[in-house]
């Protein structure tokens, strides 16, 4: 069965950290590069950092280069978000899912950065 489980996101002040983490069935993590990405109020869902497949390289989108970084622990099937500084503009709903994408989506964990 496809999984895709999302945690790790609350409510945190600019400047502040939080590490997301997703745990994914093996049928969709396994032997496949992973992405975070993230949706704000009235945007578009967006790629945020991108791992590949044995963590040879990774992508990061302009806004978080330097600030974020991506994981992943293949034995686990776990792929990870290590958010530091974080800005208010930071703030959407966050997702992991294949990188590229696949349709099935999980529910996301919710980052609010605010004072």
């Amino acid at each position: 069965q496809e999984q895709l489980v999302e945690s790790g996101g609350g409510l945190v002040q600019p400047g502040g950290s939080l590490r997301l983490s997703c745990a994914a069935s093996e049928s969709i993590f396994s032997g496949k590069n992973m992405g975070w990405y993230r949706q704000a109020p009235g945007k578009e869902r967006e790629l945020v950092a991108g791992i590949h497949k044995r963590s040879l390289t990774a992508y990061y989108e302009d806004s978080v280069k330097g600030r974020f970084t991506i994981s992943r622990d293949n034995d686990e099937n776990t792929v990870y978000l290590q958010m530091n500084n974080l800005k208010p503009e930071d703030t959407a709903v966050y997702y992991c899912n294949r990188w590229p994408e696949m349709e099935y989506w999980g529910k996301g964990t919710l980052v609010t950065v605010s004072s």
